[in-house]
């Protein structure tokens, strides 16, 4: 059997942003028929919520829209180590995207590293050399139920996005014609 392709979702402190993204992302993937051949999972920049669930708000929200929340994420810190062993690292915003290639080193593992919202086709075209920050998803930690909600809008706006890219690279990896 062919290796899983790895996807992680990464935000600040893995109880928020990054584990709606994870979860949001499995579902799509499940529903593309391709929940069998990849590997979703979340982690922080910062260990600062090391071992807390996800934000209850944030399951609120994604309860509230019909995605599956199980009570076994706890938050971790992003490693070094992790890096090499995904396909694709899902920055939330520049900041973390920059933490994240700062952590992987130059080469084929930063290059991994691609802004979240890069996959919304309603979000701004950054060309290079221009800022990231305008695909930023915006951390709705300090705000009430709407700023999950604009959370929740913002994933799920890239996700088909993403199962896309996952596809086209599994079809490419694998020799097939992409569908």
């Amino acid at each position: 059997m062919t290796e899983p392709y790895r996807v992680m979702t990464v935000c600040t402190g893995n109880i928020c942003r990054s584990p709606m993204a994870e979860v949001v992302l499995r579902d799509r993937l499940d529903a593309a028929g391709l929940g069998d051949q990849v590997v979703v999972d979340s982690s922080g920049i910062s260990d600062e919520e090391h071992g807390r669930p996800v934000d209850r708000r944030a399951r609120d929200v994604l309860a509230a829209h019909g995605y599956p929340v199980g009570e076994g994420h706890r938050a971790r810190q992003v490693r070094a180590t992790d890096l090499p062993a995904r396909d694709l690292v899902l920055a939330m915003t520049a900041q973390h995207a920059r933490a994240l290639r700062r952590l992987a080193g130059s080469g084929d593992v930063a290059d991994r590293v691609v802004m979240y919202r890069a996959f919304d086709p309603a979000a701004p075209v950054v060309a290079s050399g221009q800022p990231e920050h305008v695909l930023d998803v915006d951390d709705p930690w300090y705000g009430g139920p709407e700023n999950f909600e604009t959370c929740l809008a913002e994933v799920e706006a890239a996700a088909d996005g993403v199962v896309a890219h996952v596809r086209a690279a599994l079809a490419a990896r694998d020799g097939a014609p992409t569908a």
